[in-house]
């Protein structure tokens, strides 16, 4: 006969089934379970889409995460030293050096978004560069190439720059001083991806355009290098005294639509990556974890780029979509930040 009492646990012993298979596989199955993160996010939109994928990522472990707050680079470091945000992973480095001195006390690097692949430099149209024999940022001191690029009539050759408060910034008013160009460019600091529609539409009008830019971006999806416009070099490499010990990276060999190769950029090659605050860190191991482990290959961030400039701007879905057609590589990496938690 069937016997009840045999067949039913003690409470007790329910107690201890619980306690020791149910709970540890719900724990690690969501680490962040009544926890939240503060995320914030770059004002350039081109870094959108991988902060995107990573707050979603976080959000399948269980944590809460609201809109990344989107923030200069100034405020960003010293709150996140502070502990007023938790992360970003739109640091770029080398080029943000310059901030190391304000988030390292209480923040750190960790994990890379993508390595070596961030390029930057200043481009000028293909056809201009053939007509007015333009290689270097030394040529735009000669009268008939500024007045070919002075679209204001200021008698400077004006230049798409970097809006205050981006890392590009500081460079780029660097070069300024270090080549004697104040009395021959002009940098134009208004909204970049406004800027920059403003001069595809003078390249389209058969105008000479002359712009900085960085990778991944729209920009060189929209103007490509080598057919459209072509990357241009600085006279020598000239870096801020901070990141001088990093000239060699600053000429590169291989740069698609470079007048030159080896290609003296003037920007040494860039990691982007991660940036998060350590105590924070510390008390989520699953974050730390996930923040080591994942990255997004750069012509994936390339064709959303290029893809959001056509006007395709829902980003949710855009790394919703990347997340599910990656889905093996990515829970690959939510279970090793969940192996972290336990």
């Amino acid at each position: 006969m069937f016997s009840l009492k045999k067949a039913v646990p003690t409470l007790a012993a329910a107690t201890l089934m619980c306690a020791g298979s149910l709970m540890p596989a719900q724990a690690q199955e969501m680490p962040g379970e009544g926890k939240s993160v503060r995320m914030a996010r770059a004002t350039w939109d081109t870094g959108w889409f991988h902060a995107e994928i990573y707050r979603q990522m976080l959000q399948e472990l269980g944590y809460s995460v609201d809109t990344p707050t989107t923030l200069d680079n100034p405020p960003f470091y010293q709150a996140v030293s502070q502990g007023d945000v938790d992360l970003w992973v739109n640091g770029w480095f080398p080029l943000h050096n310059t901030y190391r001195s304000t988030f390292e006390s209480g923040a750190e690097i960790v994990g890379a978004v993508a390595e070596g692949g961030a390029l930057e430099g200043y481009l000028v149209d293909k056809a201009s560069v053939e007509k007015f024999n333009i290689e270097t940022l030394d040529d735009f001191k000669r009268e008939e190439v500024k007045e070919a690029f002075d679209r204001n009539g200021d008698g400077k050759a004006d230049l798409v720059a970097c809006p205050p408060g981006w890392g590009c910034e500081v460079n780029i008013e660097h070069h300024l001083d270090a080549y004697e160009l104040r009395d021959h460019v002009n940098p134009i600091k208004a909204g970049y991806s406004a800027s920059m529609a403003d001069a595809v539409a003078a390249y389209e009008n058969g105008e000479p355009i002359f712009f900085y830019t960085w990778t991944p971006n729209w920009t060189v999806n929209e103007l490509v290098p080598g057919e459209d416009v072509m990357w241009i070099e600085v006279p020598e490499v000239d870096l801020p005294e901070n990141m001088m010990d990093l000239a060699d990276a600053a000429t590169l060999e291989g740069v698609e639509g470079c007048v030159d190769d080896p290609c003296t950029l003037g920007f040494p090659a860039n990691d982007i990556v991660p940036v998060a605050n350590s105590a924070f860190l510390e008390e989520n191991p699953a974050v730390r974890a996930l923040l080591e482990n994942a990255s997004i290959p750069l012509p994936a961030i390339f064709a959303q780029n290029a893809a959001m400039n056509e006007g395709d701007d829902d980003i949710e879905q855009q790394a919703a979509n990347w997340i599910e057609e990656n889905r093996e590589t990515v829970d690959s990496w939510l279970e090793e930040a969940r192996q972290a938690a336990n």
